[in-house]
C-alpha cells in the first residue's frame, strides 16, 4: 500500500489528536504549492495522498497545533509557543508507503518516518 498518511498523538493528554487541520503541499524550486487541506479523524489519523497520486520529490505538512491545543482547553500562551508545526520531507520510492507521525505537546514535538 503506497501513499502518504499521518497520525498525531497528543502527548499532553495521552490521546490521539482529533480534528487537527493539516495542509499538504508539494515543494518545488524552493516554494511550497498547496495540494489539499485535511482534518484528522477521531483516532488522530488522516490519509493525505493516495498511492497513484503520490510523486517523487519534496513535500510539506503543516499541522495547526496551536488551534488544536486552544480548542482542547489546555492552558497555552497567546500566541502559543507552537502554532503551526511544519515538516518538510522527501519521497524517494513510490513503491513504499510514507507515514509521517507527529507526537506533540504545547511546548515540543517529534516526528519520524513511520510504517
Amino acid at each position: 500500500m503506497s501513499g502518504l498518511t499521518t497520525h498525531i498523538l497528543d502527548q499532553a493528554s495521552g490521546k490521539p489528536a482529533a480534528d487537527v487541520a493539516v495542509r499538504v503541499s508539494r515543494r518545488e524550486g524552493g516554494e511550497a504549492h498547496r495540494i489539499a487541506d485535511f482534518r484528522t479523524d477521531a483516532d488522530g489519523r488522516a490519509r493525505l495522498i493516495a498511492g497513484e497520486e503520490l510523486g517523487l520529490g519534496g513535500y510539506r505538512l503543516e499541522f495547526a497545533i496551536g488551534d488544536y491545543f486552544k480548542g482542547a482547553g489546555l492552558p497555552v500562551n497567546d500566541p502559543p509557543f507552537l502554532d503551526i508545526v511544519v515538516i518538510d520531507f522527501s519521497v524517494s520510492n513510490l513503491e513504499q508507503h510514507w507515514h509521517v507521525p507527529l507526537l506533540v505537546s504545547p511546548y515540543g514535538y517529534s516526528t519520524y518516518r513511520g510504517s
